[in-house]
């Protein structure tokens, strides 16, 4: 069988797209199928009332090792290196230091329960303790580190991430997301609005259909989410059922994030950070005036994220307000207007924010990663160096299919 592509990348989120990257160095043919009308995937910057706001990923996560920082630096993009505000509560509102200080105890003697004396159910939620006074607070940073409550998530998994993490993260203010889609080689193809709808393993190669005609490679590189690998959005051969299997231990949690103008005078200053109601589970984390921008960045996780996914935006602007009112006073409603909101969970090729893996599935990422028989390879959208997790950046450095 002769073929029309030496290597397809299905999915041009930002591990396709660091895929294309390392493949435009090899000389190989290389064709990129994105699904939607643009590139990124959950990196995703819309520029609205002259903000460039990340409706997904922001944030450049164990910047020191990042390779998107020198791809950012290398091709002009400024990155801010400035420490994050989200260890801070501002003036304390709603959060006394005592409570504070009460808070990150609870945390941190969780933390060293999951270290030292993990539960044999792999499940992050058996290490709390029982009617712990800030269980909330747990829960509320479980569903914004990995998208899902701690009854959902595995031990190993969260350790693996938390371990390999350098806690450096930086921002490129003219959005990760513009990044992303600037960094896609021009030597690679790319059909944009092309959803396959099936793959084929054939003698030679495969075979990939899409809406607009069959296509042949000797290489498929698979980099959409695993909520789209479970899904049946693609048509997938039965040579992949473990890869299947191994993905659906791997959901998307949910994440979802809105954004508020500032408009006329109020109290947000640049550079700050609350979090609405440290005991409630479904709180968010507001960031305010990020880059002294007239903005106010919300951003919810597991329960929370529920109030934008299945409510819909106006309930999950009125909720953000009614939380900040309630720190900085009634009065700074009206300085609050809605610009912009998330919805990846309704995102039929995407489903959902970064993945997680569920108790006692955590080595499903290692097996998602493997090569299917030489011709097909998967990569879990969003994989970082070293092994699989969830975060956008690590294919530049492992991926290639070519890897």
């Amino acid at each position: 069988m002769s073929t029309d592509w030496d290597v397809v990348i299905i999915g041009g989120g930002a591990a396709g797209i660091a895929a294309a990257r390392r493949l435009a160095t090899k000389g190989v043919s290389t064709l990129l199928l994105e699904a939607s009308p643009r590139i990124g995937g959950r990196a995703h910057t819309v520029n609205v009332a002259k903000h460039a706001l990340d409706l997904g990923c922001g944030w450049l996560h164990s910047a020191d090792r990042n390779p998107w920082v020198g791809i950012a630096e290398a091709s002009g993009f400024v990155v801010e290196r400035r420490r994050a505000a989200w260890n801070q509560q501002y003036r304390d509102l709603g959060f006394s230091p005592e409570d504070q200080d009460a808070a990150d105890e609870a945390y941190s003697a969780w933390h060293g329960r999951l270290i030292r004396d993990p539960p044999q159910s792999d499940c992050a939620a058996d290490a709390l303790e029982s009617g712990g006074m800030w269980n909330g607070y747990l829960q509320a940073m479980s569903g914004y580190i990995s998208g899902a409550g701690l009854e959902r998530l595995s031990i190993a998994d969260y350790l693996a991430y938390d371990t390999a993490s350098t806690r450096y993260n930086w921002r490129v203010p003219a959005g990760y997301g513009t990044l992303i889609a600037a960094s896609l080689p021009p030597s690679v193809a790319l059909r944009l609005a092309t959803p396959v709808e099936g793959i084929t393993l054939e003698a030679a190669g495969v075979s990939i259909a899409t809406r607009a005609g069959r296509i042949t490679a000797r290489t498929a590189i698979l980099t959409v989410s695993t909520a789209v690998i479970v899904g049946g959005t693609i048509g997938l051969p039965s040579e992949l059922d473990e890869w299947r299997h191994a993905a659906a231990s791997l959901p998307l949690g949910r994440n979802e994030k809105l954004f508020l103008e500032i408009v006329g005078d109020s109290p947000f200053e640049p550079e700050t950070h609350v979090i609405g109601d440290p005991r409630n589970p479904s709180t968010g984390s507001y960031y305010i005036r990020p880059f002294g921008r007239p903005v106010i960045e919300g951003f919810f996780g597991g329960e929370g994220a529920e109030v934008l996914a299945e409510h819909g935006p106006a309930a999950g602007f009125a909720y953000a307000i009614e939380e900040l009112a309630a720190l900085f006073g009634s009065h700074v409603r009206r300085s609050l207007w809605p610009l912009a909101v998330s919805n990846w969970s309704r995102m039929d090729h995407i489903g959902g924010g970064y993945s997680y893996a569920l108790p006692g599935k955590g080595a499903s990422a290692g097996h998602l990663g493997s090569p299917v028989r030489g011709p097909a390879i998967l990569r879990r959208r969003g994989d970082p160096p070293l092994r699989l997790f969830n975060r956008p950046w690590g294919l530049s450095e492992r991926s290639a299919g070519c890897r």
